[in-house]
């Protein structure tokens, strides 16, 4: 069995943080799904654990009172008393150590928004999101199953906690969600028409809605010493041909619903592989279409339809959000060198490869959906109308089923199969 495919790079270390959420209440960080009112009793509570740190603080003067980057009382919490994000202190308390993994992670996080086409302001949400969480700390811990930078939750469908703890994969799921847009990220919201905070908010959902604003001074110190133009240009919805009163689309450059206009419609570009195209909903069928003597992979399609049916009746939940990296990982690959589905079929693969709206696939092909969402999604073909697909009945886990329930249950617009070809796969 192939490694899981597609994998991030590794996680970054964490600072230990003692008495986690009567500190996070204390300086104003965030919890996801942190699911109390505030009121009068929550005030009570409040200051009952402003007092409990208040003596952890005093206690003994030893590593296991307060860790790294809590020295200053109430830090990290506000960049300065109005609350503004343009006044207070940059460094929000945090320790040589803590200043310089924060460095780190707003990098991945930057590349990640980058990859993604995305303008510097995405950035900046990103790490006064991560600050407020964590304080931009791959956190191995926190409320209820939280985890991680963003301290997204497995239990709400962000992912594995190993997949969470990976800061790449978190900043992906902060930026663009899930594969189904379910959990939501930054580009499923009108965010560029939002205050930094609100757009936050929209992504987290968090019972303290305002603690977000606060971090902009401290982010953009970080961003300063990492480097990083939040200044960058960009697309608010890369990929995505307008959210007022129109389709999404998926990755199409020229705003065209996803039609290249090079494609020339007889021939293969648009429906070779055996017959009609069909319509959204109609049943898909098998052809006996063959590949290119140059698409070659470790496994033949035999072995790639084998092990899929062998992984989706494991009932492991390995594959959350990766589609891509699971196809590739049926054909013995360790990766698939795309980073989005949308992109491997209209940019990677060859235009001679891509069968535009085919519904007759033979097995073992791709076959590609425009979901609205960044990513789109990609399964493999296992013959007689079905495919392997990640998330469609359980997040993370694959499952056997009708290739026309990516256009009914996700609504998704069917955009073509092709051969497993992976040219820049590992």
């Amino acid at each position: 069995m192939p490694p899981t495919a597609g994998a991030w790079a590794g996680s970054w270390g964490s600072e230990r943080v003692v008495t986690r959420q009567a500190l996070a209440l204390a300086s104003g960080g965030l919890r996801k799904g942190l699911a109390f009112k505030v009121g009068i009793p929550a005030m009570g509570i409040l200051m009952g654990l402003l007092m409990i740190v208040g003596m952890l603080a005093g206690i003994g003067g030893g590593p296991s009172a307060v860790a790294a980057g809590c020295a200053k009382p109430g830090s990290p919490g506000s960049d300065g008393s109005a609350g503004n994000g343009q006044t207070g202190d940059t460094t929000g308390g945090a320790s040589k150590k803590l200043r310089e993994e924060q460095v780190a992670n707003a990098k991945i996080i930057d590349d990640v928004a980058k990859e993604g086409k995305l303008p510097g302001r995405a950035t900046l949400i990103a790490l006064m999101t991560g600050l407020t969480e964590s304080q931009l700390s791959n956190l191995d811990h926190g409320d209820r199953d939280s985890l991680g930078i963003f301290q997204q939750r497995p239990s709400t469908g962000w992912g594995t906690p190993k997949q969470i703890q990976d800061p790449k994969y978190a900043a992906h799921m902060f930026f663009f969600g899930g594969d189904s847009g379910d959990p939501p990220g930054l580009v499923d919201v009108a965010w560029e028409s939002l205050s930094l905070n609100d757009a936050a908010q929209k992504v987290q959902r968090s019972g303290l809605p305002d603690a977000y604003g606060p971090k902009e001074a401290q982010a953009r110190s970080i961003a300063k010493e990492a480097g990083l133009d939040l200044e960058r240009s960009g697309e608010n919805h890369p990929g995505q041909s307008g959210r007022q009163g129109g389709s999404r689309g998926g990755g199409d450059k020229d705003g065209k619903d996803g039609k290249d206009p090079e494609k020339k419609p007889g021939t293969c570009n648009d429906t070779s592989g055996g017959g009609n195209p069909g319509k959204p909903g109609e049943a898909f069928h098998d052809s006996k279409a063959g590949w290119p003597d140059f698409v070659k992979n470790p496994w033949t399609t035999e072995q790639a339809i084998r092990w899929a049916k062998d992984e989706a009746a494991s009932g492991r939940k390995d594959w959350f959000a990766m589609c891509l990296a699971f196809t590739a990982a049926t054909y013995g690959r360790g990766s698939s060198g795309t980073n989005y589905a949308i992109d491997h079929y209209q940019d990677v693969m060859p235009k001679n490869l891509r069968h535009d709206g085919d519904r007759n696939p033979p097995p073992g092909a791709l076959m590609f959906w425009d979901t609205g969402h960044r990513a789109g999604h990609v399964a493999l073909y296992v013959g007689d109308g079905k495919i392997a697909s990640n998330d469609i009945v359980t997040p993370g886990a694959i499952s056997i089923v009708p290739a026309t329930d990516i256009e009914t249950k996700w609504n998704a617009k069917y955009l073509g199969w092709s051969p497993p070809y992976y040219p820049k796969g590992g």
